[in-house]
């Protein structure tokens, strides 16, 4: 398991969400990331989601 790092953030820059969760690939930090997005409410926002190597694993604009 690595840990992941996910990021949300406001229409003017703020940071609203900054946690790291593990997981055991990218295809499984995806949708660990995106049920937290959607349990806080922000899958909306613009987020995004990083592997300890810097790999995008997920973003929205």
């Amino acid at each position: 398991m690595v840990a992941y790092y996910l990021t949300v953030f406001s229409k003017d820059g703020e940071k609203l969400l900054d946690e790291h969760f593990d997981a055991s690939a990218d295809t499984e930090a995806k949708h660990i990331g995106t049920a937290i997005l959607e349990e806080k409410g922000y899958l909306d926002y613009t987020h995004r989601c990083v592997s300890p190597s810097a790999k995008l694993v997920l973003f929205h604009r």
